[in-house]
């Protein structure tokens, strides 16, 4: 078990990594004493509570948690909208929740961010506790305190930041996951490669998506991956400044999941779309060396990442990163890489310079 502390000011917290964790919860001393004595409500999607709820119901009971059911939703990013929103917070108060309680988000980035932000706004914010199911919610979502629902005109545009008590990442979870999922998942990996970590970008080059078959391998990628997230969440816990770079290939990404339709693209997908545009943009601002922008592109189709969306209008695209939640005043901030394990973020692109790449 690998454990990473995000120290902050007022919320710090751990991130535990390993295989089978869930299966000693007592090793876990931060996470048992967080829950211990505690009122919760774990908040999931159907499929994932069909699959592991029960277990997870156990394990939190067997270190003292007292739990009081779920609150299910349809899987999807199609739920992640104020409506179901409603429908958590009508459970929470059934429960009944109290502002000593807690809520426990078991599943994805969508059931994360759901649950994370109905524990931020339930009687002015409770304690959550984040148990990531997939690839992309253990190296991306569930590590961070960002929380939301999306908007018909972009994602994520409704939220707060709240943080976790604790974050399980159980990497026993990804034998449950397709394909396409996991794959999701390591556009993430490949981005936190991209923004800080050399030797991670040269693990994913050698091994390929046979890494996936190497258990200690993908806990040295996650554990990795997750280091740099936490890195630059301690530095800019509200994104203010820094924590911006996490935002690399997701202004492009995030336009191409508005407008081809939430879950038409996973998000991961939509991610290694991204980052192949934000190399585009640094070549053609003469920011990036060619032999990195070459190693990036070969690396997202080595892993089998589509360049570019099909039958999505440029017009469209451009109109949804407008929309993007780092614009300002309708100008577009960019993060593009200077080079692998370097990037910068705050950058302004020319239109025309844009309009070539798409």
């Amino acid at each position: 078990m690998r454990t990473i502390r995000i120290p902050l000011s007022e919320r710090s917290y751990e991130i535990f990594i390993g295989m089978g964790l869930l299966e000693a919860p007592g090793e876990l001393r931060g996470f048992s004493s967080d829950v211990s004595g505690r009122r919760a409500l774990i908040v999931s999607d159907e499929t994932v509570y069909a699959l592991h709820g029960e277990r997870v119901s156990g394990v939190l009971r067997e270190v003292g948690c007292e739990v009081q059911g779920a609150s299910l939703f349809e899987a999807g990013e199609p739920s992640k909208k104020v409506s179901v929103l409603e429908g958590i917070w009508d459970d929470m108060v059934r429960a009944p929740l109290d502002r000593r309680s807690l809520v426990v988000a078991l599943g994805g980035g969508v059931v994360g961010d759901m649950a994370g932000f109905a524990a931020a706004t339930f009687m002015r914010g409770i304690d959550f506790i984040q148990i990531p199911t997939t690839l992309l919610a253990m190296v991306d979502s569930s590590v961070g305190g960002k929380t939301g629902v999306d908007h018909p005109l972009g994602k994520n545009l409704i939220g707060a930041f709240h943080q976790p008590r604790a974050v399980v990442i159980d990497l026993n979870f990804l034998g449950t996951l397709p394909e396409r999922e996991i794959l999701s998942g390591f556009a993430e990996v490949i981005k936190a490669a991209v923004l800080a970590d050399e030797e991670l970008f040269y693990i994913l080059e050698r091994e390929g998506p046979g890494l996936i078959g190497n258990p200690a391998l993908i806990e040295e990628a996650v554990s990795r991956a997750v280091a740099v997230k936490a890195m630059v969440v301690a530095e800019d816990e509200l994104e203010g400044g820094k924590r911006a770079l996490l935002n690399l290939g997701h202004t492009y990404g995030h336009a191409v999941e508005a407008v081809a339709g939430y879950g038409a693209y996973t998000h991961g997908e939509a991610v290694a779309m991204g980052l192949d545009f934000a190399v585009a943009l640094s070549r053609a601002k003469g920011l990036i060396d060619e032999l990195s922008a070459s190693r990036i592109e070969n690396l997202l189709r080595s892993w089998g990442y589509k360049k570019a969306p099909e039958g999505l209008s440029a017009e469209d695209i451009k109109a949804a990163m407008k929309h993007d939640k780092k614009s300002s005043g309708g100008s577009v901030k960019w993060v593009l890489p200077l080079k692998i394990g370097e990037a910068r973020w705050g950058l302004e692109v020319e239109e025309e310079i844009i309009d070539a790449q798409l």
